[in-house]
């Protein structure tokens, strides 16, 4: 399990992947701007709950939960984006 510190990291890292994505969908094509929006939300959603556990969590089993939905919710987030670039 990685520690606090590198999951931070972790999340932070792909949180800004993917709104950096769809900061570029919107301005490339204009059809799936509204899209990249409701994705955008969605992402900012799961980051602030994510943080919220981590700051809350005091046992390994409740960082152990909680990088697990980070994996869970992260492979969601890259799908949603896969299908929107498409």
């Amino acid at each position: 399990m990685a520690n606090k510190r590198t999951l931070k990291k972790q999340i932070n890292a792909m949180i800004i992947d993917v709104i950096d994505e769809c900061i570029y969908v919107q301005e490339v094509n204009d059809d799936k701007a509204e899209a990249a929006e409701g994705l955008i939300e969605e992402v900012i959603s799961t980051y602030n709950e994510l943080l919220s556990r981590m700051n809350s969590g005091k046992t390994k089993a409740d960082f152990k939960a909680i990088v697990s939905d980070f994996d869970q919710k992260s492979e969601m987030l890259l799908e949603k984006l896969n299908a929107l670039n498409h």
